[in-house]
């Protein structure tokens, strides 16, 4: 939020809380007729596809998970250039032979063949994890959902890989593991969006323009 609020106050655009800490509405300044709400970062996409709000900010890869087909939902107006991180398959640091997507196919064929079943991906992402791995070919996996530390899940044994976010790579390597060479799923950040299903009115349309005239977008 602190951020979202410096890039509009960088362009001239001032939003700010209003009332208490508790309260989820917003003053804006700097432009008419743009009223603010405070969302979680999860709610947005969904409330931008339903038509509840104009515009969003949230993460990008937030909206690819979210939102099927996502860009006939949403369109994106500005890529803000914060809250950077990467959606990234990664492998136990043991895994001396497995470097590449062709060799965690192959792992996986043999994980099975061994065990008998499908070898486990922790995630929170399953939309993207799942489009992502049939695009590269990748079979006999299973994903295993994950909504606390997804890191830890190998080496609790409740997993055999993880598909997360990560910033640095620092606590992937902290919990033994190394990311896929060409394991990148989606390089995300904060992007301003707009919702595509909305019945927008002409007033609505001329505020938009207003707006991307004054952020320079």
């Amino acid at each position: 939020m602190e951020k979202t609020f410096d890039w509009f106050g960088s362009r001239g655009v001032t939003l700010r809380k209003s009332g208490s800490d508790r309260e989820y509405a917003g003053e804006v300044s700097g432009i008419e007729g743009i009223e603010l709400v405070l969302l979680s970062a999860g709610e947005i996409p969904r409330e931008l596809a339903a038509g509840n709000i104009h515009l969003g900010v949230t993460g990008s890869d937030l909206v690819r998970e979210k939102l099927a087909n996502w860009d006939s939902q949403v369109g994106e107006l500005a890529l803000m250039g914060f809250g950077g991180a990467d959606l990234i398959i990664a492998v136990p640091q043991a895994w001396v032979d497995v470097d590449t997507l062709d060799d965690l196919d192959a792992a996986a064929a043999a994980f099975r063949a061994k065990h008998g079943f499908r070898m486990r991906i922790a995630t929170k992402y399953h939309r993207l994890v799942r489009e992502f791995l049939r695009e590269q070919g990748v079979a006999d996996y299973q994903l295993i959902d994950s909504q606390g530390a997804t890191e830890g899940t190998v080496k609790n044994e409740t997993a055999e890989a993880i598909a997360d976010i990560t910033s640095t790579g620092e606590t992937l390597r902290a919990n033994g593991l190394k990311i896929l060479d060409d394991g990148l799923i989606h390089a995300s950040q904060a992007t301003l969006f707009r919702g595509r299903r909305m019945d927008w009115t002409d007033e609505q349309r001329k505020t938009l323009k207003a707006l991307q005239m004054v952020l320079g977008i």
